[in-house]
């Protein structure tokens, strides 16, 4: 019997993990699309429902995204040897801040002076929204460089990344709309996506535990 050899044992392992990464960041994708019809939702009765509110919101979540991945490819070029646990750090803020994130839209819908011109509706709507959407945002390039170094090839990284965590924001999409919404309402829909964001980060502790080895 032949015993396989440990290039070949690291391979395997290596797939096996690169499988389970775009597990997690397609559970990733579902939270983050409970989160966004969530807080829009949410931001809607603090804003009121019209095209501009629509549009402010929509887009500060783009800008946190955008502002993330920047911030999340400078952290993944700086620490080559963190970058599955930057990312396991981020789910965790991420779930953190999503379980809070009713309780303080209900404060500033509480608190705020501002009125409901264009201009409050967009400092309410960063103010919410920049912290989180930032995060979401560092989580692609991180992981992308990541799967690079494996594969050896970005258009094949960043495809099935973008693949995974696309079909996730459908599912998670879905879901709020069709099912946690009639179930559970906002703020416990909110609350699984923190939940699903928790067991994402701690897989990915996991993951970054066994590299290090």
């Amino acid at each position: 019997m032949t015993t396989p050899s440990k290039p070949a044992v690291h391979s395997t392992r290596s797939i096996g993990i690169n499988f389970l990464i775009l597990l997690l960041f397609m559970l990733s994708g579902v939270a983050a699309l409970i989160y966004q019809v969530c807080w829009q939702r949410s931001l809607f009765s603090l804003l009121g429902v019209d095209l501009e509110s629509t549009t402010i919101v929509v887009s500060v979540f783009m800008f946190g995204l955008g502002c993330g991945a920047l911030l999340g490819g400078r952290f993944a070029d700086a620490y080559p040897d963190r970058r599955i646990l930057g990312f396991a750090v981020a789910e965790t803020a991420i779930g953190i801040y999503g379980y809070c994130s009713p309780h303080l839209i209900h404060f500033i819908a509480a608190n705020s002076g501002l009125g409901y011109s264009h201009a409050s509706n967009l400092i309410k709507s960063f103010a919410v929204l920049i912290v989180p959407t930032t995060l979401m945002g560092a989580t692609l390039p991180i992981l992308v460089t990541h799967l690079f170094a494996q594969e050896k090839s970005i258009g094949v990284s960043v495809g099935k990344l973008y693949f995974a965590n696309t079909m996730g924001g459908a599912i998670g999409a879905a879901l709020a709309t069709f099912y946690l919404f009639m179930v559970m309402g906002i703020s416990d829909s909110v609350r699984v996506a923190s939940a699903i964001n928790v067991f994402v980060a701690a897989m990915a502790y996991g993951i970054f535990g066994l590299l290090r080895r």
